[in-house]
Formats: C-alpha cells, sequence, structure tokens
C-alpha cells in the first residue's frame, strides 16, 4: 500500500503570508502617507486666494457705494459697518482713530486670520512663518481697489 502522509488541518497564516501582507501594506503607505502629509499647504494657499477675492468684492461694493453716495463722503455704511474710503472712493488702508482700516472692516477680514500692514498694504496669514525668500500673503491698493499682487510660493 502506498504510504499516504494525513492531511493538516492548517489555522491562521503562514509566516510568509503575513511578511507579504506587511510589505504590501508598507509599499501602499510609502505612496500615499505623502499625498496626505502636508494639506496645510493647499489650505494656506486656498486662504490667501479666498480672502484676496474678499478684499477685491469688498473693494468694488464699497466702490459702487461711494459713488451713489456722492463721490464725497469719507466713509461709507455696508451692512452696518462704517469703512473708511480714501479719496479715490476704496476702501482705505490706513486705519482710523477709532475704527479698523477700511478695507479689513470691508472686506471683515479678522486679525486673527490675518495681519494687516497699513503702511504697505499687505495681508499675511497669521500663525505662519514662511521660509526665507518666499511670501504667503498679498498686497491692497487704496488707491485703485485692486488686489496688486498674490503670493502663494512661501504658503
Amino acid at each position: 500500500m502506498m504510504n499516504m502522509t494525513p492531511a493538516r488541518n492548517q489555522k491562521g497564516f503562514t509566516l510568509i503570508e503575513l511578511v507579504m501582507v506587511i510589505v504590501i501594506l508598507g509599499i501602499l503607505a510609502a505612496f500615499a502617507l505623502p499625498r496626505f502629509a502636508d494639506l496645510g499647504n493647499e489650505a494656506r494657499v486656498a486662504t490667501v486666494e479666498g480672502a484676496a477675492g474678499a478684499v477685491k468684492s469688498a473693494a468694488s461694493i464699497a466702490h459702487a457705494q461711494w459713488l451713489a453716495d456722492g463721490n464725497s463722503a469719507t466713509s461709507v455704511v455696508l451692512d452696518g459697518v462704517t469703512v473708511a474710503m480714501s479719496t479715490e472712493g476704496y476702501p482705505d488702508s490706513v486705519a482710523a482713530t477709532a475704527t479698523p482700516a477700511g478695507i479689513t472692516a470691508a472686506a471683515q477680514i479678522d486679525a486673527n486670520d490675518f495681519a494687516f500692514d497699513a503702511s504697505t498694504g499687505v495681508f499675511t496669514v497669521t500663525g505662519y512663518t514662511p521660509a526665507t525668500g518666499t511670501q504667503c500673503q498679498f498686497t491692497y491698493d487704496d488707491t485703485t481697489g485692486r488686489v496688486t499682487s498674490i503670493q502663494t510660493g512661501g504658503c
């Protein structure tokens, strides 16, 4: 009669199977992790671009109100908020004594989100310092009501 090997009742996985699963998971993680690791950059870029859009819209709306009020008002009221205006009819970038800068009031940009330098008209994301030589900011010009530069290279 032939020599027969008894059938094994195998329960669980072999060591080779476990090692292969771990290797495959490691390879997948190596490709997927960098994709999700730094979403902060994209968030800061979106924040800068969104705030720049808000500033552009607010400047246009305030200028339209200034024109409707007769082209000579030093301030306009938008949604219950007094906005200081420049002589050209756009929200002022220089803070008045009793109110915040006209453009920050018009665009409703909070100092917790953006730092605003009234002397240069530059809005910078607060709580983040870009690498040396790079910037994460945009500039507002109160003589034209335009956002003159959006720089997201350092975000």
